[in-house]
Parts: C-alpha cells; sequence; structure tokens
C-alpha cells in the first residue's frame, strides 16, 4: 500500500503551538505525526457523531497590501527590508 502525504501551512496561535510543541518533546514525537494523531481523533469523533467545541476565530484586521498588485508586494517588501519606502532606480 502507497501513501501520499500532502504538505500544508496551518495557522496556530502561539500558546497552542508552544503546548504542541511541549507535548510532542514530552512524547517522543514529531509536531507532525502529534497533529496528524489529533486530527485523527477529531475526525473520528466527529464521525461518531459527537459535537466537537467550535474552533475560535480571529480578526486579523485590515489587508495591508493588495497581493494580486505586484509593485505594492514589492513596495510592501522594500519596506520591511529597509524600515523606509525605498526607491529603485533604472538601470540606463
Amino acid at each position: 500500500m502507497v501513501f501520499h502525504m500532502a504538505k500544508t501551512t496551518l495557522n496556530i496561535p502561539d500558546p497552542l503551538f508552544r503546548e504542541l510543541k511541549r507535548r510532542a518533546v514530552s512524547r517522543g514525537e514529531t509536531m507532525s505525526n502529534l497533529v496528524a494523531e489529533y486530527i485523527r481523533c477529531g475526525l473520528e469523533q466527529k464521525a461518531k457523531g459527537e459535537k466537537l467545541p467550535p474552533l475560535p476565530t480571529y480578526d486579523g484586521g485590515p489587508f495591508l497590501v493588495d497581493i494580486s498588485d505586484r509593485d505594492a508586494l514589492f513596495e510592501a517588501f522594500d519596506e520591511e527590508r529597509y524600515g523606509a519606502r525605498h526607491e529603485v532606480r533604472d538601470k540606463d
């Protein structure tokens, strides 16, 4: 039997991340294995009809840059890198 693994990015609140990391270390497991175990348990509970507690929601605030605007993205990256607006001059 062949298993495929998908890689993904999860946004986990810092306190929860620290607790996951602490538990993984204390159990001698990787965080990936621990998270997979918890997800599997949650899915099994759901399949049995057990209600899971609602997930917390967070307000990330307004968007700081339009990610579909390439120039705005580069400008934001430059501001982060150089601390202020940075103009790139065209080479002649």
